[in-house]
């Protein structure tokens, strides 16, 4: 067999030689130039499919190894740091392929945006320079944010000043995981709230467990934005006679407050969400299709969009408040530690940055 296959190409290669011989020289030049053409294009296609393949985002477990110092400084430590404290925990490296000063640019004042991707609070209890550079004290929202400075933006984004016990949670993987959820965990920070009430706290727990969602998170998330005491929609709103309820605000849309609370309203009244419970049960999947589907998996990310699933990046947040993940991050490891489960088997993503400088961001 192999024997016929190499008189084959012996006869194939002495009969090119022959066509070769025998053509014109206008053809034999034609015909270089065409095979310099196919060349220089199969050369082109093979480098720009490896530098798509180079620039692909990845994921990989850290194994105590994997993670190159001289190119991600002051990582390694502190995830060891982490591991050594709670050996159940597990970390997945996010190779975002981003450089770092770019995302800054990018997340930082923009001309072309009429309002600013990261804000933070009118308050005298951060430093001056978190100021965004350009827009000063020009108020956004509802008049009490301010423009978030590059300087704020780096400090909250570094992933070294996050990776420790405080504020950890940022990076959770926020999947529902076996055994990690309790009623008396939720309970703890939903006494006193529009959430209060064992009912309710079965209610989260289920709605995480169908969408497979950390329960904690969905909890954590609803406070941050109702309020402890809860809005219109999430205490009960009359609607076609029916009490209904909306605490994930699905679909409040509108040019009014009014039109906002009535298309929220009717959306609840189409799903028969008549009971708090049943609304959170249902209004859960609002949120993993919008965001964890798409990769935003983690409180950071849904803050900062560096996942470039959807093909596009830093356009897709769930919130402008710059602080927000930070202290959602508290609430769940408050929630987490009256369960007794903060040492379950959790796992944290670690967003990695081309080009980061050796020393974290300052405050």
């Amino acid at each position: 067999m192999k024997t016929n296959r190499y008189e084959k190409i012996n006869n194939f290669m002495k009969n090119l030689k022959y066509a070769l011989k025998s053509m014109p020289i206008k053809i034999k030049i034609i015909a270089l130039i065409i095979l310099v053409i196919l060349v220089a294009l199969i050369s082109i296609a093979i480098i720009r499919a490896i530098r798509i393949e180079e620039s692909k985002q990845k994921y990989e477990v850290y194994d105590g190894t994997n993670l190159d110092e001289s190119k991600y400084p002051g990582y390694k430590e502190l995830i060891d740091n982490l591991q050594t404290s709670h050996p159940n925990w597990t970390f997945t490296l996010f190779y975002t392929k981003l450089d770092w000063n770019e995302v800054i640019a990018n997340e930082g004042h923009s001309d072309l945006r009429t309002n600013p991707l990261n804000l933070i609070p009118d308050s005298s209890s951060y430093p001056e320079d978190w100021k965004c550079e350009i827009c000063g004290d020009k108020r956004y929202d509802n008049g009490t944010w301010l423009c978030a400075s590059d300087k704020a933006i780096k400090y909250q984004m570094d992933p070294r000043n996050i990776l420790n016990d405080d504020n950890i949670f940022q990076f959770l993987e926020l999947k529902y995981t076996e055994g990690a959820h309790t009623t008396h965990g939720i309970q703890s920070l939903t006494e006193g709230s529009f959430l209060e009430g064992e009912s309710i706290a079965e209610a989260l727990i289920q709605a995480g467990e169908n969408a497979n969602v950390d329960p904690y998170f969905i909890t954590s998330r609803l406070i941050q934005e109702q309020g402890r005491s809860g809005t219109t929609l999430s205490r009960g709103y009359e609607y076609n006679g029916v009490t209904v309820y909306n605490p994930f605000n699905v679909n409040a849309t509108g040019n009014s407050s009014e039109e906002i609370i009535e298309n929220a309203a009717r959306y609840a009244f189409e799903q028969g969400w008549d009971t708090l419970e049943k609304a959170l049960i249902g209004g859960v999947n609002f949120v993993r299709n919008g965001y964890i589907d798409v990769g935003q998996n983690t409180l950071y990310l849904q803050k900062f969009d560096v996942v470039n699933q959807d093909g596009e990046l830093y356009w897709h947040q769930y919130m402008q408040n710059l602080l927000a993940p930070k202290s959602e991050a508290s609430n769940m490891k408050a929630i987490y530690e009256a369960s007794g489960t903060l040492n379950a088997s959790l796992n944290f993503i670690i967003p990695l940055y081309e080009n980061m400088p050796e020393e974290a961001s300052e405050y």
